[in-house]
């Protein structure tokens, strides 16, 4: 970085005070709690009011991560009430959260590409990074024009991030289970390029992915092909016959545990088999633990007999999408934004994670006969307890159930 970038820089600014923090909690409450929710909880996650029953995963809904982002957004406006305030994409994965902050004027910047809008910046405007955190190109522009900044990067990220540095200072190639599309993966892979920028990088997402990295380590290959299969998935300098050499496993931590759990199997036999031993190979576990928590909840769960499972949470949300998929091959699962999303006793409106569109499904058999049934609900880590409340109250309103009579449940 030049010396005028490193005068500009200000340090992180800390805007959690306490009287700053004391409004912030109760504003939060208001848009995001639920009372309905919490004594639900208490209740060990069921009730039932005639002959309608709903369980709740034992963990669900909003991670610590998840809170203290939020919480540092808004106390960003309460301590900056009269600056420009900016977000690096979107705080977490939730419309209804990043409407709220919209309606606090805190306005959206791109992250995929580096606009127009980065140059616009100034020493007064504040930036605020999303829990997922944001490449370094991303953050050395924003320091770079001397903006204030207010980073709710979650800490387990940055855990990967000082792995994946590691890695690179030790001349290991980082292949990173996720999403290439998601900001954290992004993320995660720019800090994997080392301080010098001289690391590597390659980026995976499903056991084909895997397998076609375990034949090359074994067997080598057509090079041109690989770097074809993997175009903009890899660092730029990546080379598979050279960098594959040395590899440390790493995530997005919003992944499927049992997935990585594989992959990370796969590759260490690789190496097992080419090299003899698995010196060249490193691994540690990065999934978040909130992540693992709701996945390990949510299987616990479908040990109980349920006619249906509704999945809260938005519709780009890593965490949210694989619960979908692990209650998916067991009983009809839908994975939808909110309670406005179930329409009538006839129209259920979800996302198909196969198809990557909205669809609307009739499950009329399940809310229009007159018999009991049983509905669970869970909900991803960046999912608000008031959408919980919502949907749940929907449900009980579908089979004649005022609010009030489930108040009184």
């Amino acid at each position: 970085m030049s010396e005028a970038a490193n005068k500009a820089k200000k340090p992180r600014v800390n805007v959690r005070r306490p009287d700053v923090m004391e409004r912030v909690s109760a504003e939060v409450a208001i848009h995001f709690h639920s009372s309905i929710v919490e004594k639900l909880r208490d209740r060990g996650g069921k009730i039932t009011v005639g002959n309608t029953t709903v369980l709740l995963a034992e963990q669900f809904g909003f991670c610590y991560g998840v809170e203290r982002a939020i919480d540092l957004a808004y106390a960003s406006r309460r301590v900056f009430p009269d600056n420009r305030i900016f977000l690096i994409g979107e705080i977490i994965h939730n419309p209804d959260v990043n409407l709220h902050l919209r309606e606090m004027d805190i306005v959206s910047l791109p992250w995929q590409e580096m606009d127009a809008s980065y140059d616009d910046l100034t020493a007064d405007d504040v930036v605020i990074v999303p829990a997922f955190g944001a490449p370094t190109l991303f953050m050395d522009k924003v320091e770079e024009r001397g903006c204030y900044v207010v980073d709710t990067t979650c800490g387990d990220v940055m855990k990967v991030w000082r792995r994946v540095r590691g890695y690179a200072k030790d001349g290991v190639t980082s292949i990173i289970h996720g999403k290439s599309n998601h900001e954290e993966t992004r993320a995660t892979a720019s800090r994997a390029l080392g301080e010098n920028g001289d690391g590597n990088y390659l980026i995976v997402l499903t056991l084909a992915d895997v397998d076609y990295v375990c034949d090359f380590i074994r067997n080598g290959g057509d090079k041109a092909a690989f770097m074809q299969r993997f175009q903009g998935e890899h660092s730029a300098g990546f080379d598979p016959e050279i960098h594959l050499r040395q590899i440390g496993v790493a995530n997005q931590t919003t992944m499927l545990k049992s997935e990585t759990e594989e992959i990370q199997r796969r590759l260490k036999g690789a190496v097992i088999d080419r090299d003899g031993g698995d010196a060249a190979f490193q691994m540690f576990d990065t999934i978040c633990g909130a992540t693992q928590e709701r996945q390990d909840a949510l299987f616990e769960m479908l040990r109980k007999p349920m006619d249906l499972l509704l999945v809260v949470g938005g519709y780009n949300s890593s965490n949210t999408a694989h619960l979908v998929e692990i209650a998916e091959p067991e009983l009809p699962t839908f994975f939808i934004r909110g309670a406005s999303c179930i329409k009538s006793l006839e129209e259920i409106v979800h996302y198909d994670l196969h198809h990557h569109e909205e669809r609307t499904s009739d499950y009329s058999r399940l809310f229009s006969e007159d018999r009991p049934v049983t509905v669970g609900i869970t909900a991803g880590a960046s999912c608000p307890n008031n959408l919980i409340e919502e949907t749940l109250v929907k449900i009980f309103e579908l089979r004649g159930i005022s609010r009030e009579a489930l108040a009184e449940g």
